[in-house]
């Protein structure tokens, strides 16, 4: 480099001094291209690609995916635990992500119900959205269910008009409250006419 070179920018290759690295103004092209030709992640604002290339050039070490978890699974540790308050306005970030994921494992996935949930309830606790996740995971059971019972119904009365051209709504749904009394598959079949017969409604 040569004495009074310092105040020369340096060319930013992997043997620059990662302070001196610091001291100097880089454009950003010039960060992405270094990170290109080292391997490194080019993702990111420019403090992020400067944070990237400083710990390569002091450590030789590519801040991938991986080493960057460790770190925010122990930065998590330290924001956020359960009796902690919901911020206002909540981003889900990678910390957010990781602390769930420690407390409902790994299945932890970030619903959209989830995310309005957390957004409305700023002020409530971290344990609070634990089991609010676990209630949202049982109302989109039962919805589930709710709308398969729905289609079951409607496919039903659909196959009886196709069947009885003439008869009521009343003796359809008749029809198909006995259906469901029966085991097996709630399906409209002929043999469940007998619930009108026996009536002896519509008969005549």
């Amino acid at each position: 480099m040569g004495n009074g070179g310092m105040n020369h920018r340096p060319v930013l290759d992997k043997n620059t001094d990662s302070k001196t690295f610091r001291e100097f103004y880089y454009l950003k092209e010039e960060l992405t291209d270094f990170c290109r030709k080292n391997g490194l992640p080019v993702s990111g604002g420019k403090i992020e690609l400067t944070d990237r290339i400083a710990h390569f050039l002091d450590t030789g070490e590519v801040l991938s995916g991986k080493t960057v978890k460790r770190k925010t699974a122990s930065v998590s540790h330290i924001s956020i635990s359960e009796d902690m308050k919901i911020e206002t306005d909540l981003v889900c970030s990678e910390q957010h992500r990781a602390f769930f994921k420690e407390h409902i494992g790994n299945s932890f996935s970030f619903p959209v119900a989830f995310q309005k949930w957390l957004k409305s309830n700023g002020g409530k606790t971290y344990k609070d959205a634990i089991e609010a996740y676990y209630q949202i995971l049982e109302e989109k059971k039962k919805g589930k269910t709710k709308i398969d019972k729905q289609f079951e119904y409607n496919t039903y009365i659909r196959d009886f008009f196709a069947d009885n051209q003439g008869k009521s709504l009343e003796d359809a749904v008749r029809c198909w409250k006995y259906k469901k009394q029966l085991r097996g598959h709630n399906r409209y079949e002929r043999s469940d006419l007998d619930a009108i017969k026996k009536k002896g409604s519509g008969e005549h």
